[in-house]
């Protein structure tokens, strides 16, 4: 395989590489992007919004967008390598980054023309600010199971019920949900998708405080919420249909972030970090268990481009989404475990010290990596789909 970029491809990249060379902020740069998805206070917030804007000037956010909605209108090779690029120069995620990479193409997708002239322009200019209305307490793995009910009221729905992980909702200018609305109905059926104006009364957020501290997570309590039937996306109770829409892009691109510079850090610590006498690095477990890991974040490489490969041959998406998924948040954890095996008490240390600067880097990571087994789909929920939908194995 040649894994070299065409002309074109190469340009592309110089360009963006040149420009966010001279515009990114230093002081918006994080280690771990993926770690921060949401700002950890309003002023980080601010400077986030502040530099999508200065992204959006120039031309740089939903560049696979349609330009009749604002996008450049870039190749699905451009994307990936924007993504690239972006993550390598240590950039932070966009503050509208699950309308970017979510509900905006569910919208182009699914939406009505006054719905995509209303928010598809303030989204990529980052003047709306979206969260994501799942997951129940009684209903994540198993989503089609929500209770969330929206009733009709003619020209408006009354929504009560509860979400929970709702990752920047204490934020967010508006949320789009799933809601039941037909009871009777068979359990995938009689679900309907809402946009939500978060600033509607009857909604009240709740953070939920990770072990880490991190507060991204919430939970979110609708009281008789009225919606408008104009934000309703799709047709009436067939919003699985809708749902499913936005877990394929959520899925498609879960676990395909790069772990490679997190195993180079790694590396580096292992020969400068003493364990017993000497560097960590003469120990021949500690080189055994960089080196597999090295092959696991290579393997997570080569899959990922397996996808890329179907998709730029028009083909449908495989079975590939859940594999990154399961795969990449499962190699989180088992660099989350290393980290620890390695840094010892410096891994419990949230503060840089003189033995290892980006010590928090480690701290956050071993107390939060479970979480990935979690969000967007659990472990054993993609095992399932694997199973039954890739290998043909009989329901459990």
């Amino acid at each position: 395989m040649d894994f070299a970029d065409s002309p074109e491809h190469a340009a592309f990249r110089s360009e963006f590489r040149h420009w966010l060379e001279a515009n990114l902020p230093p002081e918006i740069c994080v280690d771990d992007a993926a770690d921060q998805r949401v700002a950890p206070d309003r002023e980080t917030l601010e400077k986030r919004i502040a530099w999508q804007k200065t992204m959006h000037a120039a031309g740089w956010v939903g560049i696979s967008w349609p330009e009749e909605y604002g996008g450049r209108g870039a190749g699905f090779m451009e994307q990936v390598i924007f993504d690239e690029e972006y993550f390598r120069a240590r950039a932070p995620v966009l503050p509208t980054a699950s309308a970017l990479n979510l509900l905006g193409p569910t919208l182009i997708h699914w939406g009505t023309e006054e719905q995509k002239r209303r928010h598809l322009p303030r989204i990529l200019s980052a003047d709306e600010l979206w969260c994501q209305g799942y997951s129940e307490p009684d209903a994540g793995g198993d989503l089609a199971s929500l209770r969330t009910r929206a009733v009709d009221r003619g020209d408006h729905f009354v929504v009560n019920g509860q979400k929970v992980w709702t990752s920047g909702a204490h934020f967010a200018d508006w949320c789009f949900l799933l809601v039941r609305t037909d009871p009777d109905a068979p359990k995938h059926h009689g679900i309907s998708y809402l946009l939500v104006d978060m600033k509607t009364s009857g909604i009240t957020v709740r953070p939920l405080v990770l072990l880490n501290g991190h507060r991204h997570f919430n939970e979110v309590f609708f009281e008789d919420v009225a919606v408008p039937k104009e934000n309703l996306v799709g047709p009436l109770n067939q919003g699985w249909k809708v749902a499913i829409t936005t877990l394929m892009f959520e899925r498609s691109g879960a676990g395909g972030r790069d772990h490679a510079a997190q195993i180079a850090r790694l590396a580096e610590l292992a020969k400068q970090f003493p364990s017993r006498q000497e560097p960590a690095w003469s120990e021949s477990h500690i080189r055994q268990q960089l080196a597999q890991l090295a092959i696991d974040v290579k393997a997570l490489q080569v899959t990922r481009l397996r996808g890329l490969t179907r998709r730029l041959r028009g083909e449908p998406p495989g079975p590939e989404g859940s594999i990154l998924k399961l795969f990449g948040s499962e190699l989180a954890l088992r660099i989350a475990d290393f980290s620890s095996t390695l840094l010892g008490p410096y891994a419990t240390v949230d503060a840089p010290t003189e033995a290892v600067p980006d010590a928090a880097r480690w701290h956050h990571r071993v107390l939060g990596a479970r979480q990935y087994t979690i969000a967007g789909g659990t472990s054993e929920i993609q095992r399932n789909i694997i199973g039954e939908r890739v290998l043909g194995l009989p329901k459990g």
